[in-house]
């Protein structure tokens, strides 16, 4: 997790650096940001809606046995999709003499536009068992043949010329009518039944562990769902949690012999800590539903359709009258625990060989999903009882997106065009780097109060804390609380020894304190740790972005990267000031309204949304206990303080900027107190969005569509529930947002490395040569920076987000704890010297590179132990190396 200023931190890097304004300069700008939110009024106007969206379903090439199978085994191998086994009636249903047949043919199929060829046999006639996909290898577990169900674990290998049966451990008990699951390099099996004249259905829960290969699989039985053994479930991967749905119950009936109860349960089984928790059911039982369930986006699995078992009990009189199964397709989110309807299977033509009374259609059940090429392959089933199909469907999702609306445009637009045009005011007064980069020292407290805040006020931030509250509690409440520990220490130490220095960088404070190479290890990290996350904190809200707007993503982060680059560059600190405070308003004016009307729509009101957060569990802080390794209260303490408080008040040139480019030390303070003062209530905000958002769609499932990842919640409820022209507004809001993020970044790049690595290298003499000078260098930078953040943007929007997120955080905590443990040196420890905290560096980065790739301890702490390792090891060399004389 990353708390509200984690991120935001790093925002404001780009934002300090501004020259002197004098008062009357301040006019155009509040004129332009009247103006703006004029305009803004004017064109609220519009509607917003859903533009149509949902399956996309397609017919691939039918199997070459014209009467399909039933409780086929099928996967993909080198690249083809494979069907292997099942079974059928070829000579007609049992009430006109037919008997059941299973084979062993194996067929193949390389692409849809080819056709499906026979390639190889399975060793014995089989099926209703569990297959699925592990890398290269389809295994086909259990299943039974015409006298007994088995124990098999047939694993192939098809390489386009021979088809290799490797073989795996046999099962511990005879399966078949089982799900499964394959998640990672292990194998989950649940339910089914031991025999074919069972009159009691498997609870057990199987797990195949595969990490070793294939041959040294292990069998293991994790602990068993709470709930009634069953026959013919279905279960699906999704959020960190295996589903477990529905199914029958076998039970003898008058007669002795095995009848079903059908089962509207369902069961979730925690992968993180081995627990099963009940969970609401589907509407009807999805008994032999094609398996296992689809993962859609972060959050949701869609269910096919299965018997629901109306017509169960009536087979023998209804025959080929038999209606077929049930069409609807249901939808569930593991978040909300809440079911919706979601579609209706397309219904396959009964052309098994079988004539039937009125025609008709139907859908597939006992049949595999497969993922092949994009799509999510069934093929064959049952389409009614003893009636297979040949044919084969294809299944891909097209995500809805809120049309955005003409209104909502004019609104972006205006509001971005805004934005640019402060730059252009404030570059029209700016003069010399001086004010590029401080401002002449004339903003007011205010305003730099709120680019503080700002600065740790993100897109990334704004999106992703009212998501985690959403997805799990109030947790990062603590974290964030943690600022209030640091801000005296900072307000009473940290800031009048910097204004006193009269420095543009804190970095060099450092070459004052102990000498110039210290001063670079200091800007060369914070340096490091921008370039780091540039991109991410540029493409992570264009991802969502992009998702409510229908703008294409790398249009998206071009128009951000550009506009940021542009003003930053014109209008330097100002600029960025400015726009924070223009910014600061609209997402906490947005927030307020996106709460506003949660709370209207909530039973009961805002109390009503309040009560319903509470019975979920949602308001929940803190998790007591101890654990390093864990969220615990211990690492959410220690770990936000530093990470949180101490490395961004203290050590981030963004955050310091702010308050250095006050008139004095007094408004500096003032305007370091009303940054951290509107932590609280902007948390408090996020997190009842948050847990709005929950309440919200707990009760409007319908309404909430699958999201790719969880930062898209709130983007989605603005762009979707919000009026058209307010929805417009915020969504600006969070364009200028994550410009901000950009700006804070390249300004500050720009600032240290002109102030820290090009001026004391430089021999101009002429003032008049460096004031121009040195402000085309310091744009020269800002562009430079800017273009490669926004081009490691549109590069990561191919690769994987979550490792290059969790990267990020993880160098905040390597990088930053180091360099704030320098600080503190500086701060704390006169006695202190250069090679005294050289040796600590040295200390601190060897025991975070050991932390992490070799104990498990929560990132979140990696901040604190590279702080610590510093100080202590300066304090303890400091006392027993020799003082040097200063020869400066």
């Amino acid at each position: 997790p990353f708390p509200l200023f984690f991120e935001n931190s790093f925002d404001a890097q780009s934002k300090q650096n501004m020259k002197r304004p004098r008062r009357k300069n301040l006019t155009p700008i509040l004129k332009t940001m009247r103006t703006a939110g004029l305009c803004l009024l004017i064109f609220g106007w519009g509607a917003v809606g859903v533009s149509a969206s949902g399956l996309v379903w397609s017919e691939l090439p039918s199997l070459p046995d014209k009467h399909g199978f039933a409780g086929a085994f099928a996967g993909v191998s080198g690249g083809h999709l494979i069907v292997a086994g099942g079974a059928n009636f070829p000579d007609g249903p049992p009430w006109r003499g037919g008997d059941k047949v299973w084979h062993n043919s194996v067929f193949a199929l390389r692409s849809p536009a080819q056709e499906w060829r026979p390639i190889g046999r399975l060793p014995i006639p089989l099926g209703y068992g569990v297959s699925v996909t592990w890398k290269d290898v389809i295994l086909c577990v259990g299943g039974s043949d015409s006298s007994q169900h088995r124990r098999d674990v047939i694993a192939l290998r098809w390489d386009g010329e021979r088809l290799e049966n490797i073989g795996g451990p046999a099962l511990p008990i005879p399966l078949a009518n089982a799900a499964g699951v394959i998640v990672g390099d292990s194998l989950y099996l649940a339910g089914g039944s031991e025999s074919p004249r069972s009159l009691r259905a498997s609870n057990k829960f199987w797990k195949l562990d595969l990490s070793n290969g294939l041959t040294e699989g292990r069998w293991t039985e994790p602990p068993s769902w709470p709930g009634p053994e069953r026959v013919l479930p279905t279960m699906a991967v999704q959020n960190g949690k295996i589903l477990l749905v529905s199914g029958a119950r076998l039970m003898p009936d008058d007669d002795g012999k095995a009848t079903r109860r059908f089962l509207k349960d369902a069961y979730a089984f925690d992968l993180k800590s081995q627990k099963w928790t009940a969970i609401s059911g589907p509407p009807v039982p999805l008994v032999a539903a094609p398996n296992p369930g689809i993962p859609l986006g972060y959050a949701d699995a869609l269910f096919l359709a299965g018997d629901d078992g109306e017509h169960f009990f009536q087979q023998s009189e209804l025959k080929e009258n038999h209606p077929g199964f049930p069409v609807q397709l249901y939808r569930y989110n593991t978040v909300t625990d809440r079911w919706t309807e979601s579609g209706e299977f397309p219904r396959v033509r009964d052309d098994g060989g079988h004539s039937r009374g009125n025609g008709g259609t139907f859908p597939p059940v006992t049949t595999p999903v497969v993922s092949w090429q994009g799509q999510f392959v069934l093929p064959s089933g049952e389409i009614r009882p003893a009636v297979r199909t040949p044919k084969v469907l294809g299944l891909s999702f097209q995500s809805a997106k809120p049309v955005f609306g003409m209104a909502n445009w004019i609104v972006l637009t205006v509001y971005l065009l805004g934005i640019a045009f402060i730059g252009f005011q404030c570059s029209r007064s700016e003069i010399g780097a001086e004010g590029f980069f401080l401002a002449g020292r004339r903003v007011p407290w205010w305003a730099a109060g709120l680019s503080i805040f700002s600065t740790m006020l993100s897109a990334i931030t704004y999106l992703t804390i009212p998501s985690k509250a959403y997805a799990t509690d109030w947790t990062l409440l603590l974290v964030n609380m943690t600022v209030f520990a640091a801000a005296p220490l900072v307000a009473f130490r940290y800031l009048p020894v910097f204004r006193k220095s009269n420095v543009a960088t804190i970095y060099q404070y450092l070459a004052a304190r102990f000498d110039r190479s210290v001063q670079r290890f200091g800007s060369a990290s914070f340096i490091l740790l921008q370039l780091a996350r540039m991109g991410i904190v540029l493409f992570l809200p264009a991802l969502s972005l992009a998702a409510v707007t229908q703008m294409d993503l790398y249009a998206c982060i071009a128009l951000m990267g550009v506009l940021a680059t542009l003003y930053t560059a014109l209008g330097g600190i100002k600029a960025v000031v400015w726009t924070d405070v223009l910014q600061t308003v609209v997402l906490l004016g947005g927030a307020l309204a996106a709460l506003a009307i949660m709370a209207g729509k909530a039973d009961g009101g805002f109390t009503g949304l309040l009560s319903t957060g509470y019975e979920a569990g949602k308001f929940r802080w803190a998790n007591w206990n101890f654990n390093i390794l864990t969220e615990s209260v211990l690492v959410v303490l220690i770990g936000g303080f530093f990470t949180n408080a101490l490395v961004p008040y203290t050590s981030d040139q963004a955050v310091a900027q702010r308050y250095l480019a006050t008139p004095n030390e007094a408004e500096a303070r003032r305007s370091l107190w009303l940054g951290v003062a509107m932590v609280l209530p902007a948390t408090l905000l996020f997190l009842l969005l948050g847990t709005g958002l929950f309440v919200f769609y707990r009760a409007h499932p319908e309404l909430l569509t699958p999201l790719e990842t969880s930062d898209q919640i709130l983007a989605w409820f603005i762009a979707d529930q919000m009026p058209a022209g307010l929805a417009g507004l915020v969504i600006a809001g969070l364009f200028a947002a994550s410009m901000s993020s950009l700006d804070s970044s390249m300004h500050s790049i720009a600032a240290t490395v002109v102030t820290d690595w090009w001026k004391p290298s430089s021999n101009l003499k002429n003032k008049t040569t460096d004031k121009t000078l040195w402000l085309k260098r310091a744009r020269r930078i800002t562009f430079l920076a800017g273009s490669f953040g926004t081009v490691s943007a549109l590069a990561i929007a191919g690769m994987e987000i979550q490792f290059l997120w969790n990267f990020t955080l993880q160098m905040m905590g390597l990088l930053g704890g180091t360099l704030a443990g320098v600080m503190a040196v500086g701060m704390f420890l006169p006695k202190a010297q250069a090679r005294h905290v050289w040796a600590g560096i040295v200390v601190s980065i060897a025991t975070l590179i050991f932390i992490k790739f070799l104990t498990p301890i929560h990132s979140l702490l990696y901040a604190f132990f590279g702080a610590a390792s510093v100080i202590l090891v300066a304090a303890a060399s400091s006392l027993c190396l020799p003082q040097k004389t200063d020869a400066r």
